[in-house]
């Protein structure tokens, strides 16, 4: 070992240490091996819980015919719009989906929502996913224009005229001009 200059001799940094790195492997291993292992039961456990229900369902479904005679006469109604929603693309579901969220928690307008869902900016949705969106969210066009006309009000004290030219803006709000006005009109 080297000696500084008091004679003493000069010490490893701890990084440089063999016992140090066997160390950290030892850990590094209990952390990975300790992570795949609660996948096991959680899979147990959810099977066992999908056995249980499963047989509850199969004892209530032979205790009652008729019950079950009702049941599937409701299913065969229902199988017309579940094999319809089936057939609807996964993008279009998500573009559905983020319409519904823009709409509920934004207040935005139709035009505003196709905008972002279609924007390279934005979603990036294609036009048609966009378009299925727009079609069948289910929103209040006219109660986001009002929830948007409040929020002007509010937070920056503007004026109807303001909040109405806001609002139909191609640069703003993007809402149709009867929204805004059904907004003025109710503020």
């Amino acid at each position: 070992m080297a000696e500084d200059t008091s004679g003493k001799a000069a010490k490893k940094p701890l990084y440089k240490r063999v016992w140090f790195w066997v160390l950290a492997i030892i850990v590094i291993a209990a952390v990975v091996g300790g992570a795949g292992g609660g996948s096991k039961t959680t899979s147990s456990n959810a099977s066992s819980s999908q056995t249980t229900s499963s047989a509850v369902s199969q004892q209530s479904t032979a205790s009652s015919t008729e019950n079950s005679t009702v049941s599937q006469e409701q299913s065969e109604t229902t199988a017309e719009p579940k094999a319809a929603e089936a057939s609807v693309p996964t993008e279009y579901k998500s573009a559905l989906k983020k319409a519904e969220s823009y709409s509920n928690l934004m207040h935005m307008s139709k035009q505003g929502v196709y905008d972002q869902l279609t924007s390279e900016y934005g979603e990036q949705f294609s036009p048609e996913a966009a378009q299925y969106a727009i079609d069948n969210v289910k929103a209040d066009w006219n109660a986001n224009a009002l929830e948007k006309a409040k929020s002007y009000q509010d937070t920056m004290s503007m004026s109807p005229s303001a909040i109405r030219d806001q609002l139909t803006s191609e640069y703003g709000e993007k809402f149709t001009e009867e929204e805004a006005d059904y907004a003025i009109a109710n503020l």
